[in-house]
């Protein structure tokens, strides 16, 4: 049985930011919801004893598996995202990180700009991220549930575009709500964690 993983701060912690009201609806019902339904749906089947990763790798483009890797996918995004924000986050990487993005990307500046640019032109529902591949950084986007997980990819950071992120606090401003995501909220420490 899959659980609903708690929030690593307070649900208020991220305003003015991001409101408490915001983080109730998107974790509380939405993530929520995710957990309900997929524990539903595997239910009395062989994935009831599999952790999350695993459920995702076996559902990927099998048929008649999209509602369980949809819903596997969706939990694994959410909790991922609450770790890529923290309170009084925003500022700068350091460390390997740092160095990794300069050599990749020119500059955070430039890595920060690819995200918002990612996150921005992601049609409809999604996700932008900070991923290696083949020992480089890139920024790439997936659609609805997908995960790099999916593709073989080490995420390091996620920004979620689905409206339920951010419409509460910014209606359809989806620019603003990026601006503050990465001024105030981006967790770089656990980018760096990711890497290491």
């Amino acid at each position: 049985m899959i659980t609903l993983p708690d929030l690593p701060y307070a649900i208020d912690a991220l305003e003015p930011a991001l409101s408490a009201k915001t983080l109730g609806f998107h974790h509380g019902k939405h993530h929520s919801a995710y957990v309900a339904n997929l524990n539903k749906l595997i239910d009395g089947t062989d994935l009831a004893s599999k952790s999350l990763e695993d459920i995702i790798l076996q559902t990927v483009n099998e048929p008649g598996k999209a509602a369980i890797f949809n819903n596997a996918a969706q939990i694994w995004n959410h909790t991922f995202y609450w770790h890529s924000m923290k309170p009084e986050g925003g500022g700068l990487p350091t460390g390997q990180l740092l160095k990794k993005i300069n050599a990749d990307f020119g500059s955070t500046d430039s890595c920060v700009e690819k995200l918002k640019n990612a996150a921005l032109t992601q049609f409809g529902s999604g996700w932008a991220w900070l991923v290696v591949k083949n020992d480089k950084l890139e920024v790439i986007k997936t659609a609805n549930a997908d995960t790099p997980l999916a593709h073989g990819l080490k995420p390091l950071l996620a920004v979620d575009v689905w409206e339920h992120a951010y419409y509460l606090d910014f209606q359809n401003a989806r620019g603003s709500y990026l601006d503050a995501f990465f001024k105030n909220l981006v967790n770089w420490d656990f980018g760096q964690s990711n890497l290491a």
